[in-house]
């Protein structure tokens, strides 16, 4: 097999490998109906409102039961607000449904604030307690007067709602906001009034449909759905495809972690502090009339309460962008839902160059440029090597093609001399794939850095260009792309083969038809790559021509 067909092999199966991924990503699979977690899991209760412990979580006085007082009038909504986010608690089951990041546009119109939970995803952050009359996330509870925005010069403040008191037991949930945080701290206070001691539960979970987020499409897709983290068992994700089916894998069990629903650029996750023991649970929302709503949780025992005890038992919320160096120090290992996937080991370090050079510049846009002048250089030796060998090859194109006519009906012949041009010429044929191919990770790695970096989302570069993360608007860099693409086509050997040639000639209008839907910082990184290697091969190109050139002139002399 000739240089000329590995290419083509090569970013063919490249190509396809891409494509196949993002169409298996997007596709909205036909949902199974809810099958219970198998192995001691926590399930769901038969209406689906509340989530039931394991038999190693219940209380060795009996079985746990839930007891949800009925609903007497319609929902209010509380509007909160900090210095980054606004948010919406519900007074049923004192949900948070709703939150607006001050830091970020809406991907489709910038004049709007993103939502990150909102009622039109379902999507919403729910707890409750587990145990006779204690309430759960359909209870109605009553809002304590108070602060709902953060005053001036106070750093934090509270936001409190009252469950009707059943049996005696007074139980209350704590909003806790703080300034220049996504981080909430969601607590329930309890106070056992009655006559009974209790063991109670709490469950802290999130829920959303199963459709994807806002500018989610098939040539940009990524992954939308839960994830768990333990020090055991590390980064687990699970896709809604799996809950539903009854074939999620996860750590159920254990003293440690957190719990996630991770979608592009944001994350919701519940990090408990602590070692105490917690059970993970995944399920189908039974009572949605739509079919594709999906809950996710984690499970908590609260202290056994006396009567006359006083307990509480809180789990800090993040829900935020996923900003590398703010996860890491709000939970161990909550950073992985920036996933690079199997190329993490070769895409951080490239992340924290490029975030090394954004403080030194202060413009993403010209951060990529100067990080893929660094990459050309590091790869300069490997570039220059397949380059030389291009251009000897592209000399050999005319004796190759008088070789082919010669033995067109001997394959054998026709291998048998070609290799002996080589030999004679000291030409390896493979000399110009394999260092692409040593490259190819490296780039696949940066593809994954610039695609899930938050912090290219409404980054503006110059003029036109005012969010990396989304497409050019005018399509600027994607056409300069193709031209670049047709520039190192004519600058590579020309096939003799006239179907492999066509099909050379087309790659740059195929991979320029993509990269329209591409965000802009990945075009623009392509952009200056390719122009730096058409230099290159360029000026290599016209070296080997010249002393190619200057051999024949001697050659001839002596003749």
């Amino acid at each position: 097999m000739d240089t000329r067909r590995l290419m083509l092999l090569l970013v063919f199966g490249l190509s396809l490998f891409m494509l196949w991924d993002a169409w298996q990503k997007h596709q909205n699979p036909q949902l199974a109906p809810q099958v219970q977690t198998q192995g001691g899991a926590p399930v769901a209760a038969a209406d689906g409102v509340t989530p039931q412990p394991s038999s190693s979580l219940k209380a060795a006085a009996g079985q746990i039961e839930t007891v949800a007082p009925a609903a007497a009038t319609a929902a209010e909504k509380l509007s909160v607000s900090t210095d980054l986010f606004k948010v919406e608690i519900s007074t049923q089951g004192g949900d948070l449904v709703w939150q607006e990041l001050a830091r970020f546009s809406a991907h489709s119109d910038k004049a709007r604030l993103f939502e990150l939970f909102s009622p039109r995803h379902k999507y919403a952050a729910q707890t409750g307690l587990i145990g006779d009359g204690l309430p759960n996330h359909k209870t109605m509870l009553k809002p304590v007067p108070g602060p709902r925005e953060l005053a001036e010069g106070e750093d934090s403040f509270q936001v409190r709602l009252e469950a009707p008191v059943v049996g005696g037991v007074k139980a209350t949930k704590v909003y806790t906001f703080r300034r220049g945080s996504y981080l909430i701290d969601v607590a329930w206070e309890i106070e056992n009034g009655g006559k009974q001691t209790l063991t109670p539960h709490a469950y802290f979970q999130l829920q959303r449909d199963q459709t994807p987020p806002e500018g989610d499409s098939f040539m940009l897709s990524t992954f939308t759905g839960a994830a768990v983290y333990t020090e055991a068992e590390k980064y687990q994700k699970v896709t809604y495809k799996d809950i539903a089916e009854g074939k999620a894998k996860f750590a159920k069990q254990a003293s440690d972690g957190w719990l996630a629903m991770v979608q592009h650029y944001f994350v919701t996750a519940w990090a408990p502090q602590g070692d105490a023991p917690r059970e993970f649970y995944m399920r189908k929302v039974a009572d949605d009339p739509s079919g594709g709503l999906y809950a996710t949780g984690l499970i908590l025992p609260v202290a056994q309460l006396a009567p006359g005890a006083k307990v509480e038992v809180k789990v800090p919320l993040f829900a935020g962008p996923q900003e590398q160096a703010t996860l890491k120090q709000v939970a161990p290992g909550l950073d992985l839902v920036v996933d690079y996937g199997w190329l993490h080991i070769i895409a951080a370090p490239i992340f924290w160059a490029l975030e090394f050079i954004n403080k030194l510049v202060g413009n993403w846009g010209w951060s990529i440029v100067v990080l893929t002048v660094l990459i050309k250089l590091a790869f300069f030796p490997l570039s220059a090597a397949s380059y030389k060998s291009m251009a000897k090859m592209r000399q050999m194109t005319p004796r190759l093609a008088q070789l082919k006519e010669r033995f067109a009906d001997d394959k054998a012949r026709l291998n048998q001399e070609m290799m002996k041009l080589y030999q004679t010429e000291k030409i390896n044929p493979l000399g110009g794939c394999l260092p692409i191919v040593i490259q190819i990770p490296v780039f696949i790695a940066l593809y994954w850095v610039l695609l899930g970096a938050v912090e290219m989302r409404d980054a503006p570069w110059i003029l036109w260009i005012k969010d990396l993360s989304a497409a050019d608007p005018y399509y600027v860099l994607p056409v300069i792309m193709m031209v670049s693409m047709f520039i190192q086509t004519r600058l590579n050997p020309t096939p003799p083969d006239p179907i492999q040639a066509k099909v050379m000639m087309m790659m740059p209008l195929i991979f320029g038809v993509m990269f329209f839907f591409f965000p802009a910082g990945l075009v623009l990184y392509w952009v200056v790559n390719n122009i730096l290697s058409i230099a290159q091969q360029w000026k290599i190109t016209r070296m080997i021509e010249a002393g190619g050139d200057k051999a024949k002139a001697a050659n001839d002399a002596k003749a």
